[in-house]
């Protein structure tokens, strides 16, 4: 950089008036001084043309800074418009450019971010047009700083069109001197006619380009809506093929659950039909040995009243307390009661097993030993007599020890949330109309319950009793 530079001065407008002479002098040799860089490489020479135009890019690049990256020295000028900033700053901006990298890079930036195609060239250390104004090319360059850019600087200088030789003092024009200057003016007058050409053309190409892009963007919009349709027509096919799925399901779910259905019913009507086949078989049984019993079960009839009783209480005034109840007089826990019951056509014995034990050994042994006894008595209840046997126990608590068998006794434990009492009345009730049913239970409502089935009630001391006999 010259000394004018470094005091804040550009060209031979600024400085003393020994500096004006002094560049006034050198301007004919369209070189300038050096610029001091401390990045090695060739000595780079700016022209005062070259090194005004490059203050003037600055100041208007500038404004695209932050305001913390614009030195403090020059924030002031920010508030002007870039050309009276380039003339009121010259000296501060040119000092900046040359001393403050920072500064220098953040111009770059803001002007690599521009659209020009020129730019872009010479950022990318690409070749320029050679229509391009060399003034233009070596201050973007300076200020671009790309790879080789002092040999770019130093090309782009050479190419400046050298300015006319001041004359030392007036001569009198000859002849051919008018003839080679009215040369020079014509070609000159030609080449900037041309220059003026190119960059018509230039600006031409920019706006086509413009254009271009505008249409790329449109391109590119109507590409992104066409993909955005897509899309949604993919999100609705696709939820269309969800539904038609889950329909499906729902379909296939609801033909699992009919053919279900339609299986528990045939199993319902099998179930129905095997129920009611034992239920008629039983009584077929029962009517086949009705003719030899038929005696027997006549008299055995367990009615409570009799008919002195009722003479007795419509016609006398104190009643005398019968004396038995019971058929033919028995004691209700007479074990020849339950001889004459079991003795009926093909009985069923259904005992209320813990009502029995408890009552009878509910002191003296456990649940368990209770339970054995009971079975094992029963079992021997089942080989002198042609009764079925079933024993209910209550299943709601938990069962400790061993759970006994007897053979011709059916054992059975109520489930979890059922009582005993339940499927005791439950086994009188599907039993058939006419078939002998014996419930063991000193418990009075499960007693009303069978008797409203038609079965025969018997207390559990008769059982008791009947076991101890045997």
């Amino acid at each position: 950089m010259s000394s004018g530079d470094e005091t804040g001065g550009e060209g031979p407008e600024a400085g003393p008036p020994e500096a004006r002479a002094s560049a006034a002098a050198d301007e004919g040799s369209s070189e300038g001084e050096p610029s001091e860089q401390p990045e090695p490489g060739p000595v780079v020479f700016l022209t005062d043309p070259v090194r005004r135009r490059a203050v003037e890019i600055a100041a208007v690049a500038m404004p695209g800074l932050a305001p913390g990256r614009v030195p403090a020295r020059l924030r002031r000028f920010l508030k002007f418009n870039p050309a009276k900033r380039a003339k009121l700053a010259k000296g501060e901006l040119a000092a900046a450019l040359d001393r403050d990298d920072a500064f220098r890079a953040g111009l770059a930036e803001v002007l690599v971010s521009t659209d020009s195609a020129l730019i872009g060239a010479i950022a990318a250390g690409e070749a320029v047009s050679p229509m391009a104004d060399p003034v233009e090319v070596a201050a973007l360059t300076y200020l671009l700083r790309p790879e080789s850019w002092r040999e770019l600087i130093a090309s782009a200088v050479e190419a400046i069109p050298e300015a006319p030789e001041a004359q030392a003092a007036p001569v009198a024009p000859d002849e051919a001197g008018q003839r080679r200057l009215a040369s020079l003016e014509k070609e000159n007058a030609k080449l900037r006619g041309a220059l003026a050409d190119q960059r018509a053309a230039a600006a031409t190409l920019q706006d086509e380009l413009r254009r271009a892009r505008r249409e790329l963007r449109d391109a590119e919009e109507r590409a992104g809506k066409a993909a955005g349709d897509l899309a949604a027509e993919k999100g609705r096919l696709k939820h269309a093929e969800a539904e038609r799925r889950s329909e499906r399901r729902r379909l296939e779910t609801e033909a699992a659950s009919l053919r279900g259905q339609l299986d528990r019913a045939r199993k319902a009507d099998r179930e129905h039909e095997r129920l009611a086949s034992a239920r008629l078989w039983l009584l077929m049984e029962t009517l086949s040995g009705a003719a030899t019993g038929l005696r027997r079960e006549l008299g055995l009839e367990p009615v409570d009243d009799r008919p002195a009783d009722y003479i007795a209480e419509e016609y006398c005034d104190d009643p005398e307390e019968r004396p038995f109840e019971g058929s033919r007089g028995l004691e209700q826990t007479d074990p020849q009661r339950l001889d004459h019951l079991l003795s009926l056509p093909n009985p069923h014995l259904i005992v209320d097993g813990y009502n029995v034990t408890i009552s009878a050994w509910g002191e003296t042994l456990t649940l368990e030993q209770q339970r054995n006894r009971l079975v094992h008595g029963l079992g021997t209840v089942a080989a002198q007599t042609n009764a079925e046997i079933t024993v209910v126990f209550d299943g709601a608590d938990a069962i400790f020890g061993a759970k006994p068998s007897a053979r011709g006794v059916r054992v059975l434990f109520s489930a979890k949330g059922q009582i005993a009492d339940d499927v005791v009345v439950e086994l009188a009730r599907v039993e058939p109309e006419g078939r002998p049913v014996v419930v063991v239970s000193s418990d009075q409502e499960v007693a009303d319950r069978v008797r409203r089935e038609g079965a025969y009630a018997v207390p559990s001391p008769l059982l008791v009793r009947w076991l101890q006999r045997v």
